[in-house]
């Protein structure tokens, strides 16, 4: 049986699946760009706001193309859209942080805190509508309820000040980064 007659006789969570096990490798690139981002921003405590400004826009960015790419590659695309959705969000805050560089703390950190929110309702929407094609959909969702609890914690805790902030910032970044590299290797190994 060739691809597309198989790919023809599964239902839309397998499709989704079957797309995510052959793209894991972006899931781990989404990872370790996270990682990154984590062990930056915390090896440089005294970042600057504009610094973390850019050092933030090109993490969203990069990670929101990753997502689109993600979405857009593969079968049964328009099964996808909570992916493409995290994506252009990411992208969007991305270009943001990039066009006004000058925003205060306060709004650096509304505008992280939105984004995290966002993204990880959507992607514990994916991954509900994953759960039962995979056995490992709980790592979606660990991820999605860490950025949504990230983002409710930014959003009530401005005062703590942008560099004081630093800190938490890159070690959700670093749990968020491991979780998706560990996500990519089971999907990895899905694939096989």
């Amino acid at each position: 049986m060739n691809n597309s007659t198989r790919a023809g006789s599964l239902g839309p969570g397998a499709l989704i699946l079957h797309s995510l096990a052959k793209n894991w490798w972006m899931l781990l690139l989404r990872g370790l760009v996270s990682i990154l981002f984590g062990v930056l921003a915390i090896a440089w405590p005294g970042i600057t706001i504009l610094s973390l400004m850019i050092l933030y826009g090109a993490y969203a960015l990069v990670d929101g193309l990753f997502a689109i790419f993600a979405a857009v590659s593969g079968n049964a695309a328009s099964h996808r859209w909570w992916l493409a959705v995290v994506g252009i969000v990411g992208v969007l805050a991305g270009l943001v942080a990039f066009a006004w560089p000058g925003l205060t703390a306060l709004a650096l950190l509304m505008l992280i805190a939105a984004w995290a929110i966002v993204s990880g309702i959507f992607e514990i929407v994916g991954a509900i509508r994953l759960r039962k094609e995979i056995d490992n959909e709980w790592l979606l969702i660990l991820h999605g309820v860490i950025s949504v609890l990230f983002g409710l914690f930014v959003w009530s805790q401005p005062g703590e000040g942008a560099l004081a902030i630093i800190w938490v910032i890159g070690a959700y970044a670093i749990i968020a980064g491991i979780i998706l590299c560990v996500l990519a290797f089971r999907l990895r190994s899905h694939a096989h």
